[in-house]
């Protein structure tokens, strides 16, 4: 027994002692029966396999890298009609045209004569496409074909090249379906953030725009783009945003909101940290105020950072009026706001414990209203407030042609066969509608989502402590909102801390001449525009 022990543990030790492979061949994983590999490969491996000189040998192994893929296509040819060579791509993900006419016909049939064939010919002389990047082992390799590009490899060459082919479907850009406006552009991100990027860039034709790429999932190489303006933005904030992003190690990242999540300053807020949307001439403003962008690749959105409330609370339609119509629609947005959190509350503290705060004939209507409802004021406003939040998720979760329609009816149909019951008031019916037709006025999606869902907690101290409860509620609301950050920057600038140029953009929005200064965030070039703009008839002779 004693001796089996000691010669298993010596086999051990001497395969650990193996060599890594640092030949020709590189290692070939055993096939399964289906023809595919059951190994699964590690980046650290594929980076320290390099392209090696013999053309078989790198079929091979990117065939058992690439499994039983049934969409991965290798083209076997000669270049010249004398040096074997191999295009590698995803049939699903390419151009067809560009690769048939660009690449194959060119190295194929319009090599020419007497010119020795070598990647660096390839690349010089040959191919006409217009981006290309050599390629040095299998890891960037796998990389640029999952990505949908092509790999040429070429016998007795120790490298290959990245072609880029893409050319997979992408939804065309059309009207933005969250931030609607009435006056502004009609064009909305989509899921490809090169079109993204050229969106931004039609709108800010500066050399100082930064685009910043990084890779994030170790199972999606997910593309996340940070975009800023050399001059505007704060250093500080760049390398804060940068660290943040390199620091996310994680699996997939399939939106902007897993990188959202993974920077935030206070993970455990409800409240968000960053603006998110999907127009392109909403991301060019706030770039050209010194704040940052962050596009992810497949996702329809955009991030924009650091985030305040007065921000989430300006909508891009505030710039394409007037400014004393745009300054009137804003105020109107804060009423709706306010009415949103603490229209049911309020309604719950003041018939339960403070009568004698209604007017009498007020009071009359309101006693005749709920004489025979069975449930206290808390758990009626409780129940239908329920019943609305059903119904709004129902109505986004059902086919669009159909959600509004249902949702709409449903509530006529509840709030009609509850009153008629003698569930509810009519006057709790109006009150709830009014909350939830109030939120509807925020122009951040995600910022009308945790006040409706601080509406409950809310109700819950009206009806246990009255008005009292309400206060200390928003209270306590009110400190956390003034303890959270963005990336460093207080939650409630401009207000607290108080900084007093940069008003003109919150409870009004002054005219654009009067925005000389840009906000205290940037810290850089401080000044839009030089004094003296306002317009005027001309002068009288």
């Amino acid at each position: 027994m004693r001796r089996r022990l000691i010669k298993k543990l010596s086999d051990l030790l001497v395969q650990s002692k193996k060599p890594r492979w640092s030949g020709e061949s590189p290692p070939l994983p055993q096939p399964s029966p289906s023809g595919g590999s059951e190994r699964a490969w590690e980046p650290a491996e594929l980076k320290q396999t390099p392209v090696s000189p013999d053309l078989a040998v790198n079929l091979r192994f990117l065939r058992a890298l690439m499994g039983s893929n049934t969409d991965f296509v290798v083209r076997e040819f000669k270049v010249a009609g004398k040096v074997p060579g191999a295009l590698a791509f995803l049939s699903g993900m390419v151009e067809r045209a560009q690769l048939n006419y660009h690449i194959l016909e060119r190295l194929m049939l319009d090599y020419p004569e007497g010119v020795p064939v070598s990647i660096g010919m390839v690349k010089d002389r040959v191919t006409t496409v217009a981006e290309l990047e050599d390629c040095k082992d299998f890891w960037k390799a796998a990389e640029a074909i999952l990505a949908g590009k092509a790999v040429l490899f070429l016998a007795g060459e120790t490298q290959a090249l990245v072609l880029d082919t893409r050319g997979y479907e992408t939804r065309s850009i059309g009207d933005p379906e969250i931030e609607s406006v009435v006056r502004g552009p009609r064009d909305a991100f989509v899921e490809d953030v090169e079109r993204n990027i050229m969106l931004i860039r039609r709108r800010l034709k500066t050399p100082n725009l930064v685009v910043e790429r990084f890779n994030l999932g170790r199972l999606t190489q997910s593309v996340v783009v940070l975009l800023y303006i050399k001059g505007l933005v704060a250093p500080e904030l760049v390398a804060e945003v940068r660290s943040r992003v390199k620091r996310i190690n994680m699996d997939a990242v399939f939106s902007c909101h897993y990188v959202e999540e993974m920077v935030a300053d206070s993970p455990h807020s409800f409240f968000p940290q960053t603006i998110a949307t999907e127009r392109p001439d909403r991301v060019a403003a706030a770039l050209a105020e010194g704040k940052l962008a962050c596009l992810t690749d497949t996702a329809p959105m955009a991030l924009i950072v650091p985030a305040t409330l007065a921000a989430l609370l300006q909508s891009p339609e505030d710039y394409y009026h007037p400014y004393v119509i745009s300054t009137a629609i804003r105020w109107l947005r804060y009423l709706a706001f306010f009415i949103s959190v603490t229209a049911s509350p309020l309604y719950i503290a003041i018939t339960t414990f403070h009568q004698e705060m209604i007017p009498f004939r007020l009071l009359l209507s309101v006693a005749a209203a709920r004489e025979g409802v069975p449930l206290p004021a808390v758990l009626e406003a409780l129940v239908m407030e329920l019943t609305f939040e059903l119904l709004r998720e129902a109505g986004i979760r059902f086919p669009r042609p159909i959600g509004q329609a249902v949702s709409i009816v449903g509530a006529l149909v509840i709030g009609e066969a509850a009153v008629t019951a003698g569930v509810v008031s009519p006057l709790m019916v109006i009150i709830v509608a009014l909350a939830g037709i109030a939120s509807f006025a925020t122009p951040s999606y995600e910022l009308a989502i945790p006040m409706r869902l601080f509406r409950f907690p809310l109700m819950v101290l009206a009806g246990s402590l009255g008005l009292f409860g309400l206060t200390a509620g928003l209270l306590a609301l009110l400190i956390h909102l003034a303890g959270l950050r963005s990336f460093g920057v207080p939650y409630l600038t401009p207000v607290a801390p108080l900084k007093f140029p940069d008003l003109k953009d919150v409870l009004v929005r002054v005219p654009l001449w009067m925005m000389r200064t840009r906000p205290e965030t940037a810290k850089r070039n401080w000044y839009r525009m030089p004094p003296g703009l306002k317009p005027g008839p001309p002068p009288e002779e």
